[in-house]
């Protein structure tokens, strides 16, 4: 069930209403019973696998927390230690097994034998044949995260095991964020869902609040992401039949699409869990304004990066160390993240590249201070910023290749056209028409992407979101607002009945 479809329209409102007007106590249980229904939509027989990853670390969760009790004979018993260590190692290796053993058949089997058969042909040996064809369930990587993440968290202490099957069972699988993130923290929702009784849900300007976000993540979506994709697939789906600026065209057009589209997704999330009183972590902070890669990621995918932060870079030593070996963990992790996203070579490499970049950065940061000062440049002017912010973004953009490319060798191919095929009459001769868009559309386009950097720009200046600044505006001006972005959603809006509508591209991860 797609955000952007007629029958979230009606799944959401029903689900809304009938929260607000059942019994409290009631609420938890009806919006578990409505997040398996959205995720059953897709494919009813892979609920199982989303119940067995709830079961499993819930479950372990318990074990860990039994396991640190102090021993009932006198009240100065120390803490059990010996064979409850064990029994805590145990139960943690047992579902983090379990778990990622699911993740690996479903997503990553395929992969793996087709590396061990490069490997094995280095050698002239015979190939492994053993194959795969089933369908990788949606949402997988984003809901088996959480549930570990919860797992970890109790293991190092930081929360108490949830007692409740049920709140717990909600906490892994709550619809608005379930299939694409926000990847959230036991101690933030968990905590909320434990305390739904008592979420006063009949407040006016929180559910304005969230409506208004929900219709500007349709706008990105439906507006830009879903136009902008036909340049990029037009572009990437056929590279060898177009020229430098046309592949430049390509590679924003997909640097953008996926900032839309993802951070859509996320917008609407926030936007459907702040209707019914819950509150979702910001998922992205402006990061194509960001001045280096390190800071690209603190603005992009908070939950995804500060997860592999806390679980991955700092468990294997984090900056707590030499330098050798903290460039060694912040690899470790970005290839970590970058086979997060898809079982093939190219996003290890796109993963590898942003890893790479950030080491060089830390290497190069000295030697430009030095060489800045000696040249006296001044770093509080806009030019200064602007500068580190466009270096950084073409970084980005040509990183993107590697992660929308079907294989390494597109990539690579891309790439060296984009450098060698030099055209600059396209943008006189109407050729930049030519790859998806007429005028019409491309107007459209540039419209919505106007509008789209003056939010993020609100957000950049005085980090206030769009749906906030509305809300202390008149009421004539928030409305008239509001209808033009339905009125745009409705009327330029890419969908319809010849139409197949685009699933969110992280759905895929």
């Amino acid at each position: 069930m797609l955000f952007n479809s007629l029958s979230f329209l009606i799944f959401f409102p029903v689900v809304v209403l009938l929260y607000g007007i059942l019994p409290k106590k009631l609420r938890a249980p009806w919006l578990l019973i409505a997040s398996y229904y959205f995720y059953m939509s897709w494919n009813a027989k892979y609920a199982a696998l989303i119940a067995l990853s709830t079961a499993t670390t819930w479950l372990c969760g318990l074990i860990i927390g039994d396991s640190t009790k102090k021993t009932k004979k006198d009240d100065d018993a120390a803490p059990v230690t010996a064979v409850p260590a064990i029994r805590r190692k145990a139960a943690l290796i047992a579902v983090i097994v379990i778990n990622l053993g699911i993740l690996f058949f479903f997503k990553y089997f395929g992969f793996a034998v087709d590396t061990l058969n490069g490997v094995l042909g280095l050698f002239h040996a015979a190939p492994v044949t053993a194959s795969l064809n089933v369908l990788l369930p949606v949402g997988i990587s984003f809901y088996t995260f959480q549930a570990l993440g919860y797992t970890f968290d109790v293991y190092k202490g930081r929360i108490e095991p949830e007692k409740s099957f049920l709140r717990y069972a909600l906490f892994v699988s709550f619809f608005p964020q379930l299939v694409a993130g926000p990847i959230e923290r036991s101690e933030r929702l968990l905590k909320q869902i434990d305390h739904v009784e008592e979420i006063r849900f009949w407040q006016y300007d929180r559910i304005v609040t969230g409506l208004i976000t929900m219709c500007w993540g349709l706008f990105m979506k439906m507006v830009i992401a879903d136009r902008i994709a036909i340049i990029a697939d037009t572009v990437f789906d056929a590279p060898y039949g177009f020229g430098t600026f046309e592949l430049i065209a390509g590679m924003l057009a997909f640097t953008l699409q996926i900032y839309c589209d993802f951070n859509a997704y996320s917008t609407i999330a926030i936007g459907a869990a702040k209707v019914m009183g819950f509150s979702l972590m910001d998922n992205f902070h402006t990061p194509y304004f960001a001045e280096t890669i390190a800071d690209f990621w603190r603005r992009w995918h908070i939950s995804l990066s500060t997860w592999f932060r806390d679980y991955v870079y700092i468990p294997l030593g984090g900056n707590r160390c030499s330098r050798t070996r903290r460039y060694f963990n912040l690899m470790v992790t970005f290839l970590v993240s970058g086979l997060w996203h898809g079982a093939s070579m190219s996003f290890v490499v796109w993963g590898g590249v942003h890893g790479i970049l950030q080491i060089a950065e830390d290497l190069l940061k000295k030697p430009l201070a030095k060489a800045e000062d000696l040249l006296h440049v001044n770093r509080d002017n806009f030019s200064y910023h602007f500068g580190k912010i466009m270096v950084t973004f073409s970084l980005v953009s040509i990183a993107w290749i590697f992660f929308r490319a079907q294989t390494l060798k597109d990539a690579v191919y891309y790439i060296h056209r984009m450098f060698t095929r030099w055209n600059p009459w396209v943008l006189f001769n109407e050729g930049m028409y030519q790859i998806g868009l007429d005028r019409f559309e491309m107007n459209i386009l540039i419209v919505s992407l106007v509008a789209l950097l003056l939010v993020d720009l609100l957000w950049y200046f005085r980090q206030v979101d769009l749906a906030a600044f509305l809300m202390d505006q008149g009421l004539w001006f928030r409305w008239a607002v509001v209808i033009v972005l339905i009125v745009c959603i409705l009327v330029y809006g890419i969908y319809g009945v010849n139409f197949d509508s685009t699933q969110f591209i992280y759905f895929d991860f």
